[in-house]
């Protein structure tokens, strides 16, 4: 069989990956850089967003217009987000402008102009951003719970605060480029019609001579756990649930997950049939697994009346526990029914398997085939899953409640 992965290390630790799909017309790309919120200073959070926003505002010889202008004439449909671990840039544009838009994201991480003139301007998009997480009072409480279940600096905002936007000045957006963005750690990723060894000289001369940086130290918190209720005058109430799970890389994730994908995959899902359709106790309900590199949770979500919040948060935590009891065959059929045709659309998307392969480096060390994953899949059984939950029954629940009224939660809450 002709070989149709590929990946190369070099010198400076910077890890190329490829897969290549020859069926297709398209080429996509990520770059993983070890500059995550993880590294923001306390008394400056939100600063390596700050940052992501400076990098895109010239690099090289280019202004930022012309940086803008540059990608939209090679047709590239771009991103940038910021996790606990990366700053990461990706976008997806014709196989044969793979290179051309590689050599763009190569002076914008290794020669950003970082303009003090647009300082004021970049602060007001991060201001705008995070108003816009204030907003959303659903992402509002689900933020809340994330910092009290992974405490600091895992479970902070990717926006930061006001205090630290405000106080930002360009010397710390410098300082912090400096300090995070290095070679050793960071991941490019490409995926579509490529042709590997011109993809592997390509990206050899644009970042084999990057130079690396110590590692930053980050310093930890534990976790708060326990019950948080945030007052909020509001006719809604909005219930966030987390407990902790296995991380992608433990061998019993897809176990986990499909545990995790009978409580909320679809609409014949447990959640949804009995708190939404049978109780009509909410507009939404859903549960999903996240994972950090060493340690993953499930966080459930409901957003309810203020009257109907009790029996929502009551009946949700039912259900959570209950999946501890097992999961029946026909549910186990509908969800690799659904795992499978999200994984046959991935081969499908040149940027979902760029994005793919880049986690699957980071968590794993390797890249995992769509094939094995598929494999995975197909070898899941209500008894493995079963004994699994038996083993590791949801419990020691974090809850963070939004609205007008703090709710009462099971005293076996952590």
């Amino acid at each position: 069989m002709a070989q149709t992965q590929y990946s190369h290390t070099f010198d400076n630790g910077l890890v190329l990956l490829a897969e290549r799909m020859d069926w297709l017309e398209s080429a996509a790309f990520a770059v993983l850089i070890p500059s995550g919120y993880s590294h923001d200073p306390d008394d400056h959070l939100g600063l390596s967003n700050f940052l992501c926003e400076m990098l895109q505002r010239g690099c090289g010889d280019r202004t930022s217009r012309q940086f803008v202008e540059d990608l939209d004439r090679l047709g590239v449909d771009r991103s940038v987000s910021l996790s606990a671990n990366h700053a990461s840039f990706g976008g997806a544009t014709l196989a044969s402008n793979i290179c051309d838009t590689l050599s763009i994201y190569g002076d914008l991480i290794l020669r950003p102009h970082l303009p003090a003139e647009q300082l004021e301007d970049a602060r007001m998009v991060c201001y705008q951003e995070l108003l816009a997480t204030e907003d959303d009072l659903a992402a509002k409480a689900i933020q809340a719970l994330r910092e009290r279940h992974y405490g600091q600096p895992w479970g902070r905002s990717a926006q930061g605060d006001e205090a630290g936007l405000q106080r930002t000045t360009i010397e710390d957006i410098r300082n912090q480029y400096q300090q995070t963005f290095r070679p050793d750690g960071a991941i490019i990723s490409v995926a579509g019609k490529i042709e590997w060894n011109s993809l592997l000289d390509h990206v050899s001369s644009l970042f084999a001579d990057w130079d690396n940086t110590p590692v930053p130290h980050v310093n930890e918190s534990p976790p708060l756990g326990g019950y948080s209720h945030i007052p909020y005058d509001s006719s809604q109430t909005q219930i966030a649930i987390a407990y902790d799970s296995v991380p992608y890389r433990h061998e019993d994730y897809f176990k986990a997950r499909g545990a995790v994908g009978v409580l909320s995959d679809g609409m014949s899902s447990r959640l949804f049939t009995r708190i939404r359709e049978e109780l009509g106790l909410c507009y939404t309900v859903y549960a999903s697994s996240h994972s950090l590199r060493d340690r993953g949770s499930v966080i459930a979500y409901s957003g309810t009346s203020t009257e109907r919040a009790q029996e929502t948060l009551d009946e949700l935590i039912n259900e959570l526990r209950r999946i501890g009891d097992g999961i029946e065959e026909a549910e186990l059929t509908r969800l690799k029914a659904r795992v499978k045709s999200t994984l046959i659309m991935q081969q499908e998307s040149s940027a979902s398997r760029a994005g793919s392969i880049a986690g699957d480096w980071y968590h794993l060390g390797r890249i995992r085939a769509l094939d094995e994953i598929g494999s995975i899949i197909d070898g899941l059984t209500c008894e493995t899953v079963n004994t699994y939950l038996d083993e590791n029954r949801p419990q020691r629940f974090t809850v963070v409640t939004l609205g007008e009224k703090e709710l009462e939660v099971p005293i076996d809450v952590s």
